[in-house]
């Protein structure tokens, strides 16, 4: 169910480094380095993120996305999110810079955290 995982880190570097190291005999690999952003994974597709630190001071704010089967599953998860409430961080669209037929939407849960629905599938 669960698309990919983001958590902040103090120390990008020193983290990658463990992580590097302690996801190889389960068969992840760095497969995107942006430098501030690092994405592990079983190829082709990153499932686990590392990002710098930027929000909060003992909160860090986590990324959790979750797989819809298709893209009217993004928009009923973006729809349910707002009528519970939920603030809507980004509406339901395609995102090419991740790639062609990525869609998503992103909100945030009560504790804070963006939590995106996203579905890899064109229209």
């Amino acid at each position: 169910m669960l698309d990919h995982l983001s958590i902040q880190c103090a120390d990008v570097g020193a983290s990658a480094a463990f992580y590097d190291a302690v996801l190889a005999p389960l068969g992840g690999v760095r497969l995107m380095d942006f430098g501030a952003v690092i994405g592990y994974g079983v190829p082709p597709m990153p499932d686990f993120w590392l990002g710098e630190r930027q929000t909060g001071t003992g909160f860090r704010e986590c990324h959790i996305a979750f797989q819809a089967p298709d893209r009217a599953g993004v928009r009923a998860f973006q729809a349910a999110a707002s009528a519970a409430g939920a603030e809507v961080l980004h509406e339901a669209r395609v995102w090419p810079e991740y790639h062609q037929h990525y869609y998503g939407a992103f909100v945030r849960d009560p504790d804070g955290n963006n939590v995106e629905a996203v579905c890899h599938q064109p229209e």
